[in-house]
């Protein structure tokens, strides 16, 4: 089976994660990312780390838009594929559809990745930038500096429609080529209603029974440390990380875990959760005795 572009049946008789418990912090698509572990061979620890709250009152989102329609902005930076949709179900409480994609038209329309790529297409806007992978801010800023109408950004100002934390030195580096710089934020992260699943993971991890801990958003590991250290465990459970191999989905959430003094072991060529499992599987057992320091047959 294939979603988004997923990569979720390269199994192909590879067991690479037999006898390994594999964490996976993933939320919305939690039941996947367990099935694509076990058929891989691993015992599936799920525990959802995060859930999505629009911003309750939009009003970023509204001033935004009376500047997008007064053609204020040199251009526009999509994020994400949550943030885009959540920011145009925003507009069409006030304004028609139609009318702001005439108005993105009309600017320099950036989008991050596939995921922005996919719901701007949905809605008809022309996208002028398409930011190749691995999709970071660093890449934003390279795209920018090699556009022609935006080259040196001097002067231009740039709306970005921001994802959950603010990151400020995406931000900053922006204002340092000259831009005017309009942070757009529409969502935020928030920790899981029912944090259970997590505090039971941050347990786990401080007495040694995880093996593998597979990181798809720098959010996610930004909750587990924060449940571990409201239940006493946050030493504990940074020396369990560091005994476990830790597969990054990509640059920014291997940013957020050398952040936190943890070092993601590898990311995948493709930052897709497929991809990332099946590396895992491809790779965990030889890692995981060097991170112990254990000889490779515990058998």
């Amino acid at each position: 089976m294939e979603q988004d572009g997923e990569r979720t049946d390269v199994n192909k008789g590879n067991q690479g994660l037999a006898g390994l418990r594999v964490l996976a912090l993933e939320s919305r698509r939690h039941a996947e990312m367990a099935k694509l572990i076990e058929n891989y061979g691993g015992a599936a620890v799920s525990a959802p780390s995060m859930r999505e709250v629009p911003v309750e009152k939009n009003t970023e989102a509204l001033t935004f838009a009376d500047q997008l329609f007064a053609d204020r902005f040199d251009a526009v930076i999509f994020l994400t594929g949550v943030g885009t949709r959540i920011l145009f179900g925003a507009m069409e409480t006030k304004y028609p559809r139609d009318r702001f994609v005439e108005a993105l038209s009309r600017t320099i329309v950036v989008a991050r990745g596939p995921k922005p790529i996919a719901v701007l297409r949905e809605f008809g806007v022309p996208i002028a930038i398409a930011v190749p992978e691995p999709n970071t801010w660093r890449d934003i800023l390279h795209a920018l500096d090699v556009h022609q109408p935006l080259a040196g950004l001097k002067g231009k100002v740039v709306a970005v429609q921001e994802y959950g934390a603010s990151n400020r030195e995406f931000l900053e580096c922006l204002e340092t080529r000259g831009a005017e710089v309009w942070p757009v934020r529409v969502y935020q992260w928030a920790i899981p209603e029912d944090t259970g699943p997590l505090r039971q993971a941050a347990r786990e991890i401080a007495d040694g029974r995880i093996d593998v801990v597979l990181v798809t958003s720098a959010t996610q590991i930004d909750h587990l440390i924060r449940v571990a250290a409201e239940e006493g465990l946050e030493e504990n459970v940074r020396g369990g990380l560091q005994r476990a191999v830790i597969a990054s989905i990509g640059p920014i959430s291997s940013e957020a875990l050398l952040a936190h003094g943890i070092k993601a072991d590898f990311e995948p060529i493709h930052a897709k959760m497929g991809q990332l499992v099946f590396e895992a599987a491809q790779k965990a057992a030889a890692l995981l005795p060097q991170k112990r320091g254990t000889p490779a047959d515990r058998g």
